[in-house]
């Protein structure tokens, strides 16, 4: 390759200088926000794209556009696809739940032996997934409250301030990049106990998500339900203290509703997903909490019914059940 080129399959434009560089895997609305505030704070960042065909779609555009409270700005991240060859040490995976595993072998060969991956996914069974897929990273757990969402193609709208909480079930040792995100502006919090976050978070999602879309309602909707939510609820905590996660049952139908009610004109991410047509994560939320119900030999009817209606309701409109 001559001096000043890029690897096969890479855009050769505007990349940083200094540091090792963050790839982010993901260029949907939480991979493109940290990706353009880590490139906005001047560190290193290369968008990793599942094909030629989108990398050549991301150089017509040239960048990704951020907008916060309605004010845009464009980031011209150097960018390159899955088949490239330049090695990774630092990996934000930011896909879907359902798609992390298959990424995870993609990239494998590209991963140095120190390499470090962050797994932002939503619910559980994933992580685990791709830990097993790359034995030679450290595969550390996220899990954020932030909200943002995609207005058009390369273009994500921050819609609304959130936080988030990192960790290794392996490992309690933070890792020094962290600066990378107080320069960046991410607010974060290493979390020694990173499991207990991801539950409470599945909880709180099997609660609310699976019924916003049989009601097909925004969040605020569930307070016409108020018995169904409770009693999901007494069974979620139920299974939170059977998996030996107690501190992510405490007070769980209290920040139900607080979540309800903060977001009440929201719609969840599961019903967006059912109204647009799209694949839902069904089975890293309820389904990952109904199987390990059924291994525990635990007894909830009211959620392994739940998970059937919506079953029913994802196959009647032609959507995938897993």
């Amino acid at each position: 390759m001559p001096a000043g080129g890029s690897p096969p399959g890479a855009c050769p434009c505007h990349e940083r200088p200094g540091g090792v560089s963050w790839h982010v895997l993901g260029a949907g609305s939480l991979g493109s926000l940290w990706a353009t505030r880590l490139h906005r704070a001047g560190i290193p960042v290369r968008l990793i794209l599942r094909d030629r065909q989108r990398l050549a779609a991301y150089q017509r555009s040239g960048a990704l556009t951020l907008v916060e409270q309605g004010v845009a700005s464009r980031h011209a991240i150097a960018a390159q696809s899955i088949d490239a060859n330049e090695p990774i040490r630092r990996l934000l995976l930011a896909s879907k739940a359902y798609d992390a595993q298959a990424a995870a072998a993609q990239l494998a060969r590209r991963l140095s032996r120190d390499a470090e991956v962050i797994l932002l996914q939503n619910g559980l069974g994933s992580q685990d997934e791709v830990a097993l897929r790359l034995p030679q990273a450290r595969c550390l757990f996220a899990s954020s409250t932030e909200g943002a969402f995609r207005d058009g193609d390369w273009r994500v709208v921050f819609a609304g301030h959130g936080h988030t909480w990192l960790g290794d079930p392996h490992d309690p040792t933070p890792p020094d990049w962290l600066q990378h995100l107080q320069q960046a502006a991410i607010p974060h919090t290493w979390s020694p106990d990173i499991l207990a976050r991801l539950w409470r978070k599945l909880a709180l999602n099997c609660a609310i998500n699976p019924l916003t879309v049989l009601y097909d309602c925004p969040n605020g909707g569930l307070e016409q339900h108020p018995v169904e939510v409770a009693t999901l609820c007494a069974e979620l905590v139920e299974l939170l203290q059977c998996c030996g996660q107690p501190a992510a049952a405490e007070n769980l139908l209290e920040d139900v509703w607080r979540v309800i009610r903060a977001t009440a004109a929201n719609y969840s991410s599961m019903h967006q997903d059912v109204a647009r047509g799209r694949r839902t994560e069904i089975a890293y939320l309820l389904g990952y909490a109904c199987a390990a119900a059924n291994r525990h030999r635990l007894a909830l009817p009211h959620l392994q019914a739940l998970q059937r209606r919506l079953l029913e309701h994802l196959a009647a409109r032609g959507l995938p059940r897993h």
